[in-house]
């Protein structure tokens, strides 16, 4: 059984306007994994990932290019201990 991880992660770029939180929701649920997205007044998106380790290091290998449309510059990833407090992915507002 593989190793559930947590991961923050602060994405910078032209990664606002560009559908980014949907698409991450959607890559995120299409993976099974938990957490959340948001954009940020300052121009980033910060998503947490909780999940089964492989399959949250694929979604950061993801995060690293986005959808189309998106820019990605720099993606900063904070690994954290597993909580396993988040039940399913969604966008915050």
């Amino acid at each position: 059984m593989a190793e559930k991880v947590r991961v923050h992660v602060l994405i910078e770029g032209r990664v606002q306007g560009v559908f980014f939180r949907a698409a991450t929701r959607d890559e995120a649920r299409a993976r099974g994994l938990a957490g959340w997205v948001r954009n940020l007044p300052d121009g980033r998106v910060e998503a947490f990932f909780e999940g089964d380790k492989p399959v949250v290091e694929n979604m950061l290998v993801w995060c690293r290019k986005g959808p189309p449309y998106a820019y990605v510059d720099h993606v900063d990833i904070d690994w954290q201990p597993y909580q396993g407090d988040l039940a399913d992915f969604r966008v915050v507002y």
